[in-house]
């Protein structure tokens, strides 16, 4: 079967940056004993590192992140009118890694203020979604396969 996604281009990649620089949360998916699993996570995209996700390891998908770290995010809000499927999404599909809660303290903070009420807690940690690839839907007709060198990553 041929391939039906557009190659990458700068208009896919600024879109894939917007959306990601924009998103607060995510549907995070991981793997729970072999299963896909879907969660809401909040998110802050960390330039140069992945999209940072506070998570609590009281909740079944940081769990899974530690038995399994693959996993998957997708970003984009449907718009208060129209089909939902016309408007833009973007699934990062990579690994989870644990990144130093205190070194990001001030950046995430200062980016989800809210999130003082619980940033410190022992239980949650910051996990960051390392993607390896990318699939952005423009809208309909108009997907790409990004990498992660598309999303400013190494």
């Amino acid at each position: 079967m041929t391939d039906t996604h557009r190659p990458s281009d700068d208009d896919a990649r600024a879109l894939a940056d917007a959306l990601l620089r924009g998103a607060t949360h995510g549907a995070l998916g991981t793997l729970d004993g072999g299963a896909p699993m879907v969660t809401r996570a909040g998110v802050l995209w960390l330039a140069g590192q992945g999209v940072g996700m506070l998570l609590s390891d009281l909740s079944d998908h940081a769990r899974a992140l530690r038995i399994d770290p693959s996993a998957s995010l997708l970003v984009g809000e449907a718009g208060p009118r129209g089909d939902p499927l016309t408007h833009p999404r973007l699934t990062l599909v990579g690994r989870a890694v644990l990144l130093d809660k205190a070194f990001w303290r001030d950046r995430w903070l200062a980016a989800r203020p809210k999130a003082a009420l619980y940033y410190d807690f022992a239980d949650f940690h910051l996990w960051c979604l390392r993607p390896d690839r990318a699939l952005l839907n423009a809208g309909f007709g108009r997907a790409y396969r990004l990498a992660s060198a598309d999303l400013g990553l190494p």
